[in-house]
């Protein structure tokens, strides 16, 4: 069954993040270790971050080299002055395409295919950004929630 796709507003979300370029396909391998690198940076700086959460931002480029730019973060309550190879990054506005995977990480490339066969069916262009916003961790993978979004041209 295809998950549901909706089409919403979104609103910009500042996040402390280390930017990686990744091959296809090798997200799991790489997001650790940047992720270790933002939280270190929150943890030495109290007061950033409050309840946010894990954010992927998805620069979707036309001929990559060596793969795509991620900036892996964090949600922060203001904007800092860098550390290190963290910043704060400000995710993009506008209007998009939107699935949320309840489940394993591991169904997250069917959900984006999912929502790239959406987009063809109704005629909608994919543009220059996507995120991954990751609800609350669980050991129980039934009870993940991930919110994927495709902002549209």
């Amino acid at each position: 069954m295809e998950p549901e796709v909706s089409i919403v507003q979104v609103a910009p979300r500042l996040i402390a993040a280390v930017r990686r370029t990744v091959a296809p396909g090798k997200v799991p391998a790489v997001f650790g270790s940047a992720l270790d690198l933002v939280w270190a940076f929150l943890r030495a700086h109290p007061g950033l971050r409050t309840d946010g959460h894990n954010v992927f931002l998805y620069h979707h480029v036309d001929e990559p080299v060596g793969g795509m730019p991620i900036d892996f973060g964090v949600e922060v309550t203001r904007r800092f002055e860098p550390g290190g190879e963290v910043r704060v990054v400000e995710t993009p506005a506008g209007e998009a395409a939107e699935v949320v995977h309840r489940g394993d990480y591991a169904g997250l490339p069917g959900a984006h295919a999912a929502l790239h066969r959406w987009c063809a069916a109704k005629h909608r262009r994919v543009g220059a950004h996507s995120l991954e916003i990751y609800g609350d961790w669980s050991p129980d993978p039934a009870r993940l929630e991930t919110t994927i979004q495709y902002l549209l041209r």
